[in-house]
């Protein structure tokens, strides 16, 4: 009894696992691809810092390798690339006084991925995240921690919507 058990889990975990395409063992849709490449993102917004998109891009970079077997080269076969086209401060949680209790940054990027294995996967999308700050908090002293929490959203929307297709 327990050997027939053993093959109908087995068989069962196999046609589960034939209709999901090439994935790696973290749960990438990877097309069959072994390597990837980031280049640094355009900052064509005027408000974004060279160093704040290259944070960006950065940010995607290792969360590729993070959470992929995909291994980082100069050109690979999965490229992504971005423009930051947004970086917008606006108050919100405004008080009784008119006086804002924080400031909401919201950053957006039109990402390009390009599958080389599978060309239908490729796609130009835009993302756009956010995070508020303190309104007692300056913005520009406190870009580094910004980017990198914004860094952290946008890569997983990012990674989502192009390896982690499902």
């Amino acid at each position: 009894m327990t050997k027939w058990l053993g093959i109908v889990v087995w068989a069962i975990g196999a046609m589960g696992l034939a209709g999901c395409g090439v994935y790696s063992p973290y749960g990438a849709q990877t097309s069959g691809a072994s390597t990837f490449s980031v280049t640094d993102f355009e900052p064509a917004h005027p408000l974004v810092s060279t160093t704040a998109a290259q944070s960006l891009s950065e940010a995607l970079r290792d969360r590729i390798q993070r959470q992929s077997t995909l291994r980082l080269v100069e050109e690979g076969e999965l490229m992504f690339g971005a423009r930051v086209v947004g970086w917008e401060v606006r108050p919100v949680n405004v008080q009784g006084n008119e006086t804002a209790g924080a400031n909401r940054i919201t950053v957006s990027v039109v990402l390009t991925y390009v599958n080389q294995r599978d060309p239908s996967l490729s796609t130009e999308r835009t993302f756009s995240r956010y995070v508020d700050l303190p309104s007692d908090q300056d913005v520009f002293s406190s870009e580094d921690l910004l980017v990198e929490e914004l860094g952290e959203l946008l890569s997983q929307d990012m990674f989502n919507a192009t390896l982690g297709n499902w």
